[in-house]
């Protein structure tokens, strides 16, 4: 017999229905909204979508187990579409340094920064750096992720960066959606003077191991002025395609060249995009890139700048939101944050900050046809939230307003009740 659920009566169901292709400029808006709505879920699979009284009157709804989502909304669970997620302990020394205003050249000389980080993952057992992984995803859960990204790039060595890579597969057998990436971030302490032979390596010799091992969905490398040239992320990327491993761009510092590279070689995805130009905006819109915003970012950091999102959405570029969680830039994994920092940080409305941290993150790691939206042949993959309108979301600030997660059909985490003492 089937698993069938019925999820019915919600004040606002949220589809997210619309295009096959992200979403852009007025589309961002569209949330496919059902007032009174109901979700009918076959074996995790949602078979019908619509107002509750077309659906509960469905054959198969008579013999369903009922959600009762009564003055709630209803719509996807997050798509978190950017982290490190395997990245060690809390970096508690960098962070009381960098309140007391050290340079970055200074908290490395403490030990600190990415050479400290990476010494840390690398002093942890396997177990022990699985276990800390999965305590964030199960917080990010509780807050309504049900699919994520976590990409490497910490290591900056070979055994560390599989090690990392070998905790995402780990958290694979987990209910939820789990992307990996490598990342190329910088150049590796052995080949500080050889940058060009670093990126042969990473080219020629780990991609292919890792494409061998299927230890990764995408290729990443950041692009920056202090880092890699154009020609050596060129290498890079022509190695991935050529072993047909999607491709992302990390362009926070130096978004021109990037974002031509990006439309050159159809990249998913521009990630930690800022500020760029009117012309290198609508040269973006002219791909399917999604450019994925990270408010959290620039929040944690203060004086970081603001990513461009009004920009970028007036000139047709589909924009997603993560939460680019990073224990040196962005340590949260509350997507509930981060739509509330892109409304108030970003200027986004609470529609397109929605539409961004689900559907246009689906597209970000190429996962649409699957999850992303509330849509029959899709994932169950949904949130039912403690509130009646959809806006309250991105209203409240460091309040969790879910009351359940479901992936795949299954039910992770239900808000835990209140119990008042009786005298």
């Amino acid at each position: 017999m089937p698993n069938v659920t019925l999820v019915r009566g919600a004040r606002q169901l949220l589809t997210l229905r619309g295009p096959t292709g992200p979403r852009r400029g007025a589309d961002l808006r569209n949330l496919g909204l059902i007032q009174d709505g109901a979700v009918l879920i076959v074996d995790g699979i949602i078979r019908e979508v619509g107002p509750s009284r077309r659906i509960e009157n469905l054959a198969q709804s008579r013999r369903a187990a009922e959600i009762d989502a009564s003055g709630c909304v209803v719509m996807p669970g997050f798509v978190d579409c950017c982290t490190h997620l395997a990245s060690g302990p809390a970096r508690l020394a960098d962070f009381e340094l960098r309140l007391a205003d050290a340079t970055p050249r200074e908290i490395d000389q403490a030990g600190g920064g990415a050479v400290g980080l990476a010494r840390s993952i690398q002093d942890l057992s396997f177990r022990v750096l699985e276990s800390l992984a999965q305590r964030l995803l199960e917080d990010a859960v509780r807050h309504g992720t049900t699919a994520i990204e976590m990409r490497s790039g910490l290591g900056l060595t070979e055994v560390v960066e599989m090690k990392i890579l070998r905790v995402h597969a780990a958290l694979r057998k987990l209910p939820i959606s789990v992307i990996s990436t490598l990342l190329c971030s910088q150049t590796a302490p052995g080949y500080r003077n050889r940058p060009d032979q670093f990126i042969d390596w990473m080219a020629f010799h780990l991609l292919p191991l890792i494409k061998r091992r299927k230890f990764a969905d995408f290729a990443a490398i950041r692009f920056a002025p202090s880092g890699f040239t154009p020609a050596q992320v060129r290498c890079y990327l022509t190695a991935a395609r050529q072993l047909k491993l999607p491709t992302r761009i990390d362009a926070s510092d130096d978004p021109a060249p990037a974002i031509a590279l990006a439309v050159e070689f159809g990249v998913a995805s521009v990630d930690g995009l800022i500020d760029p130009a009117n012309h290198d905006a609508v040269h973006l819109s002219q791909s399917a890139a999604i450019a994925t915003l990270l408010p959290g970012r620039s929040f944690y950091l203060g004086a970081a700048p603001v990513p461009a999102a009004r920009r970028l959405i007036e000139h047709g570029v589909p924009v997603a939101i993560a939460s680019g969680y990073h224990p040196e830039t962005s340590p949260s994994q509350n997507m509930q944050m981060m739509l509330s920092l892109a409304c108030t940080s970003l200027r986004m409305t609470p529609a397109e900050a929605i539409a961004a941290a689900t559907i246009n993150a689906a597209h970000a790691v190429r996962r649409a046809t699957e999850i992303g939206s509330l849509e029959c042949g899709k994932r169950a993959d949904l949130l039912i939230l403690s509130a009646p309108d959809y806006r309250e979301l991105p209203y409240h600030f460091g309040v969790n307003l879910v009351d359940l997660v479901m992936a795949g059909g299954e039910i992770l985490a239900r808000r835990s009740e209140v119990r008042w003492p009786v005298n």
